[in-house]
């Protein structure tokens, strides 16, 4: 790879989470029985006629505003023509020359650096439906047609070519999706398909500015087999290059079995396509007002919050990265560390105790029990020495399944410590009484042996009583003949 440079551009198409398709009133559901979400309209009956669904356009202009893209007043939608049996009216009702957003850019951090990728253009377009290949009889396949998802709003993002390798591919791709999760226009499942990436990849000689011949892997929704494809579509062409062939501009699939890509298709221009205005739909009127509604809709994004969350708070950038990598997340850390006034202690708990509690369970933890109110009152209890930070722990645990606040449960359980110094000075004079060796070999010099007998007494207050007063307790007694 010293003779070449890697350029990769990406195209991520991402469902919107609306309530209804892009040109009819179906919901669409997954995991819906076959063909259930459907109706003529999205099934490209004659006669039936589209309808433009104003919330999906509302949510293009968010994604739009969000990655700082001009947005295109005077839009329109065109037929994109080319056959698929997955695609009921035989062409797509996309957009072409007059996108709803143009340029735009989204910075990410990369290896320690701070990169900016350049946009060409965000459209809708309606998604496809999907093939599904099953045995039927015998070694006999079939292949049937599930339109369910035929007509969902999609968002087409196209970054430039600018972008170097694999793994910067991935940081972009991370970060797209962490704009848009953000701003609430898709949830991005990869697993169910709502975020799919294509990226189009060709090598040049190192130093040249002139792009090689591109090829295009085929809509990957993992970010492993994404990364998988791309690595292997490098080496791939880097072999033909170096045997002084030439890469063929197509399509390609991925097949994560054999590791290796595979021609689908050749790759086609705009020309193959026959772009031409959708005749069912008037134009697209944006007008400022509605932008400007929209724009103050938006919450603060990700790489401002990261920023701020180091700024006001003071905690490291790692922490901040973590804290940030859901919308949910930041807002339930932001107003943890407000309510608390310490934002330290709050993010160890949540990326610590809480995080351990979700993932056992399964769970986000905008579904938790366990709200910033309840971690503030732990922190409290912790503070003013009700509790020990051990017992928290338990607590925690008591509040993640109940969802009563930490105060009850530890009323409730008889948790609170054992503050009373002359009752810990009787527990500690049994348990050295009990463990004459460890206490003489205190007294010799061996000093970490006061650890078991702190432990042998923490034992006995089942953990109640405050570690301080018993470790000074204990110091005491045994500096004493």
């Amino acid at each position: 790879m010293e003779k070449y440079e890697t350029v990769i551009g990406l195209e991520i198409h991402a469902e919107l989470c609306t309530e209804s398709k892009l040109f009819c009133h179906c919901a669409y559901i997954f995991g819906a029985l076959a063909n259930d979400c459907t109706c003529p309209v999205c099934l490209g009956m004659p006669g039936t006629l589209p309808v433009i669904n104003k919330r999906a356009l509302e949510f293009a202009i968010r994604a739009g505003l969000a990655i700082g893209c001009e947005i295109t007043v005077d839009s329109k939608f065109d037929r994109k023509n080319y056959f698929y049996p997955d695609l009921p009216k035989n062409y797509q009702i996309s957009q072409y020359d007059l996108p709803l957003c143009k340029n735009g850019q989204v910075t990410f951090e990369f290896e320690g650096e701070r990169r900016t990728v350049a946009l060409r253009r965000i459209h809708l377009e309606e998604d496809a439906g999907k093939s599904v290949h099953a045995e039927v009889t015998g070694d006999a396949t079939r292949s049937f047609m599930d339109f369910n998802r035929a007509g969902v709003p999609l968002l087409e993002i196209v970054s430039e070519p600018e972008l170097h390798s694999p793994e910067e591919a991935i940081a972009y791709c991370r970060a797209v999706k962490e704009i848009l999760e953000y701003i609430g226009v898709s949830d991005c499942n990869m697993e169910e398909g709502s975020l799919r990436c294509e990226p189009n990849i060709s090598l040049r000689p190192r130093g040249s500015q002139e792009l090689g011949t591109r090829t295009e892997i085929k809509n990957k929704n993992s970010f492993q087999e994404l990364i998988d494809a791309m690595e292997y579509e490098v080496k791939r062409q880097t072999r033909i290059l170096d045997a002084g062939g030439e890469v063929v501009q197509e399509t390609l699939l991925f097949d994560a079995a054999t590791g290796r890509t595979v021609a689908m298709r050749g790759k086609e221009e705009a020309d193959d396509y026959r772009y031409f205005p959708e005749p069912d739909l008037v134009h697209v009127q944006i007008d400022a007002e509605w932008i400007e509604e929209i724009q103050l809709t938006l919450p603060e994004l990700p790489a401002a919050r990261r920023k701020r969350f180091i700024t006001d708070y003071g905690i490291s950038p790692e922490n901040a990265e973590f804290l940030t990598g859901t919308r949910q997340l930041a807002e339930f850390f932001d107003e943890a560390a407000q309510l608390s006034g310490e934002p330290t202690a709050c993010a160890n708990w949540i990326m610590g105790d809480l995080m351990r509690l979700l993932n056992t369970a399964d769970s986000d933890i905008h579904e938790s029990n366990v709200t910033p109110a309840h971690l503030n009152e732990l922190i409290q209890l912790i503070d003013n020495a009700t509790i020990s930070g051990k017992i928290a722990k338990s607590v925690l645990d008591d509040v993640f399944e109940t969802g009563k606040m930490p105060k009850q449960i530890v009323a409730e359980k008889g948790l609170a410590q054992i503050t009373d110094t002359s009752e810990i000075e009787t527990i500690v004079l049994q348990v050295v009484e009990e463990h004459p060796g460890p206490a003489q070999d205190y007294r010799d010099g061996t000093k970490k042996a006061i650890g078991f007998l702190v432990g042998q007494v923490m034992r006995a207050t089942r953990g109640k009583a405050n570690p301080q007063l018993v470790n000074q307790i204990l110091t005491q007694v045994l500096s004493t003949e």
